[in-house]
């Protein structure tokens, strides 16, 4: 059974939160915002999510507030994070820990760091080394002893995605291999 679009509710928070992100593929384009994935191709690339139910969510989420649809100096259609969006962290960073602990048998499949120190991050999002809770923009993410690379040979956005890097860092694509904005 599917639930409704909208909930009967109007006062739980949790019910309004889902109404934004629960629809399938979601949570993981955010996931891939906050990788720095920009242009509507990459996400599709990245995902595998048909091109209509990616408009669809990418259109929901900026119609929230959650994402905004900018161009970039060339004039191609960029998605980014908004602040509203950057609050989402938490929560999305407690699934992924989540997931690490119950399915992740060979260890983690990425890691978080500090980047100013190259402490871990615990659950909670402080560093191990300094104790400070790190902001997103000093997150370096990167391969965990868990993590085995997707065969995507030739695709630089994968290759980005793959290598260590800080969170919300854009991933561009050359020229030769960037995909239609949507």
């Amino acid at each position: 059974m599917t639930l409704p679009n909208t909930y009967a509710d109007g006062n739980c928070p949790l019910a309004r939160t889902l109404e934004v992100v629960g629809e399938r593929w979601t949570l993981l384009i955010l996931r891939d915002a906050f990788y720095g994935v920009r242009r509507f191709g990459d996400f599709a690339t990245q995902l595998g999510v048909p091109r209509a139910v990616l408009t669809n969510r990418l259109k929901s989420l900026t119609q929230e507030g959650v994402l905004t649809r900018e161009h970039d100096d060339a004039g191609r259609v960029e998605y980014r994070l908004t602040d509203k969006g950057l609050a989402l962290w938490p929560a999305v960073h407690a699934l992924m820990n989540w997931g690490e602990a119950f399915y992740s048998p060979h260890g983690a499949k990425r890691v978080l760091r500090h980047d100013l120190d190259g402490g871990l991050l615990d659950p909670d999002g402080h560093c191990r080394d300094c104790g400070s809770a790190v902001p997103v923009p000093e997150i370096r993410i990167e391969p965990g002893p868990g993590f085995q690379a997707p065969d995507r040979e030739g695709d630089p956005v994968s290759g980005a995605i793959n290598t260590p890097r800080r969170l919300l860092d854009p991933i561009v694509a050359t020229p030769a291999t960037a995909h239609p904005a949507g």
